[in-house]
């Protein structure tokens, strides 16, 4: 990990949505240390600054990537990136899935809009290894059908389960319409025997573990990810504080036993 960032040469661009784009990057010199699925870089566009952003694929899984949305001065610089663009990465920062705790039981994966990006290297972890997991489960939601990421790639996954929903359907969507939580009934798992995993926007986490609790998953077997403003993700500046807790330090990826009672607090 290092606090200074290391040049990075964008070597392809897959566009996503109509304001989403996916990097891959190789190092240009020393390559950082390997991240984890579930961890986080800061990016930086060169004359404009930098952001947190979760790795959507990592060394392990096909070279490291992160998947952007245009949202702001820095994310429409990175948005903008071509191949053979450089920008400045640093990290890892943050904790990781445990996809390890899963292992022999029944995995049930939540993504809500863009935070289908950090789910996916967790995704294709647990895909390369079929056969360490009982039944894998995928379930994805997004605001519209045009706001999916990697539609051809999540048609061709090989899991017990994978379904999509969209709050707003449009003319030509044939799928189902609905919060993501309405798929559940037809996931495959066993909730004693199950791990699952969540990324979304915050409403979306809290009402994904409190189904997925009432189901009959246990709350140390829910795992989520925290969001946050995050500047420096070295703990000193503060700006990512939940209560007593750093999320860049802490998190982003914690259970929900350690989430929740953060979450229920509006003002945090």
């Amino acid at each position: 990990m290092t606090a200074v960032p290391v040049p990075h040469r964008v070597i392809s661009r897959r566009p996503e949505t109509a304001d989403t784009v996916t990097l891959r990057f190789e190092p240009v010199g020393r390559p950082l240390a390997d991240f984890l699925p579930g961890q986080f870089a800061m990016v930086h566009a060169f004359g404009r600054g930098e952001i947190p952003v979760s790795v959507s694929s990592v060394q392990a899984t096909g070279g490291l990537a992160h998947t952007v949305r245009s949202v702001g001065a820095v994310s429409d610089g990175l948005c903008a990136a071509r191949v053979g663009d450089v920008v400045g990465i640093r990290g890892p920062y943050g904790t990781s899935w445990e996809l390890q705790r899963a292992r022999g039981r029944d995995v049930v994966i939540v993504a809500g809009g863009i935070g289908f990006a950090p789910l996916r290297p967790l995704i294709l972890g647990a895909l390369a290894e079929p056969e360490a997991y009982r039944r894998i489960n995928v379930l994805i939601g997004a605001r519209t059908p045009s706001d999916l990421i990697a539609r051809a790639e999540v048609a061709s996954w090989a899991t017990a389960y994978t379904g999509v929903t969209v709050d707003q359907p449009e003319p030509d969507w044939r799928g189902d319409v609905g919060v993501v939580t309405q798929l559940l009934g037809r996931a495959h798992f066993e909730p004693e025997e199950t791990t699952a995993f969540v990324c979304g926007p915050e409403p979306m986490i809290r009402a994904t573990a409190r189904e997925l609790i009432q189901h009959g998953v246990p709350h140390d077997r829910v795992q989520v990810s925290l969001e946050r403003n995050m500047r420096c993700a070295t703990g000193h500046c503060g700006h990512c504080q939940l209560g007593p807790v750093l999320v860049c330090q802490a998190g982003p990826v914690v259970d929900w036993a350690h989430a929740e009672p953060l979450l229920a607090v509006r003002e945090l």
